[in-house]
């Protein structure tokens, strides 16, 4: 198995320091983001996503199948994470790793159970047909913070996705390809964010986007998942160091800020999108 790349321990502790005292390796303030960049693919619901040297891309895909029995008049929302060798170079291909499985969870709680996309307006036949919405996330480069990159790029390609319109006529349902008729987008309620926080030192010093190397020497993490309404989605913090209330409220108000910052980004490249057809 290749191992992970990792600094060295000067550089550790180069990185550490310069954290204490408020300077960080690309000159960025500690709770400001790297430079977000946001390109839509030529089909709909493709999104590749750029997080300073993080690069992740979202794909949306879409079939119609039987609803589950306990909600009949419900579409489903699926959401498959790979991380690729390319990008991970520990990672076994075929062999779902423990960070993977902990990206897919966030992910979930962030977009699946904030009920953040209408799913009843999914339905095309109570109890027999359904539409089945698959976004598929490739992790392409890795320098830090795959969560919050994959989170856009997912909110992006669902909000840039159109699935195809359909008629139906008692229980028989035509599906009309985009020649025939615009396709339909999807009812989106809100854009949910994931803000990621890294701490050092106990807790005494936090960031916001760390990048890899800063990864390497954080003492835990903290995502926090939030919209545009101050609305608090969902909160993860998988162990590392316990955290006082005050820095969990600090966070979350630093979270509205960048949240709502995020949000504009992703506006502003749809609308740029939209401009161009």
């Amino acid at each position: 198995m290749v191992k992970e790349f990792e600094s060295s321990i000067n550089e550790k502790d180069f990185i550490l320091q310069g954290i204490k005292e408020g300077l960080r390796l690309d000159n960025r303030d500690k709770y400001d983001f790297r430079q977000i960049g946001i390109t839509f693919g030529p089909d709909y619901g493709r999104s590749e996503v750029t997080l300073g040297n993080t690069r992740v891309l979202a794909k949306v895909s879409c079939e119609v199948t039987r609803p589950y029995q306990d909600r009949p008049a419900e579409g489903m929302i699926t959401l498959n994470t790979e991380l690729s060798p390319m990008a991970f170079p520990s990672v076994e291909p075929g062999r779902p790793s423990e960070e993977e499985i902990l990206v897919s969870r966030i992910l979930e709680k962030a977009i699946k159970r904030s009920r953040s996309i209408d799913t009843e307006g999914l339905c095309i036949v109570a109890n027999e047909k359904v539409w089945s919405i698959r976004v598929d996330m490739h992790f392409l480069d890795h320098d830090g913070n795959i969560i919050d990159a994959a989170c856009i790029a997912a909110i992006s390609a669902l909000a840039h996705f159109r699935r195809p319109d359909i008629t139906v006529i008692g229980e028989e349902v035509t599906i009309h390809s985009i020649e025939q008729r615009n396709p339909v987008p999807l009812s989106i309620h809100h854009m949910p964010i994931c803000v990621t926080f890294a701490f050092f030192e106990n807790g005494e010093y936090v960031v916001v986007d760390p990048t890899l190397q800063e990864e390497q020497i954080r003492q835990g993490d903290m995502t926090m998942t939030l919209n545009v309404h101050k609305e608090i989605c969902a909160l993860s913090k998988a162990g590392g160091t316990p955290l006082k209330m005050e820095t969990i409220i600090n966070c979350s108000q630093i979270a509205t800020t960048r949240a709502k910052w995020i949000t504009e980004q992703i506006q502003a490249a749809l609308d740029a999108e939209k401009s161009k057809k």
